[in-house]
């Protein structure tokens, strides 16, 4: 399982599994549990680029990030160091 440790949101960390390019599991480590447990559900399956797409930018109260925001910089991370 991956780890990212978030900045400027509730969630403190965001734990994921890829598999095949997919994402086959997400946990949000403390954060708002509806939202991130429904996020999670619905990003299983789905491709990385497509999630780095949909979540990149998301904002929450002014912060300039978000929960959505933080897991795709992890993903692009997970991307960035399974290309080396």
């Amino acid at each position: 399982m991956n780890s990212f440790k978030t900045q400027g949101v509730c969630a403190k960390e965001i734990l994921f599994d890829i598999k095949d390019d997919k994402i086959e599991n997400v946990q949000f480590v403390n954060g708002c549990p509806g939202n991130t447990l429904g996020l999670a559900q619905v990003l299983i399956g789905m491709p990385v680029d497509e999630a780095i797409n949909r979540l990149a930018g998301i904002d929450c109260k002014g912060r300039g990030t978000s929960c959505p925001d933080q897991l795709a910089q992890a993903l692009k991370n997970h991307q960035n160091v399974a290309k080396k």
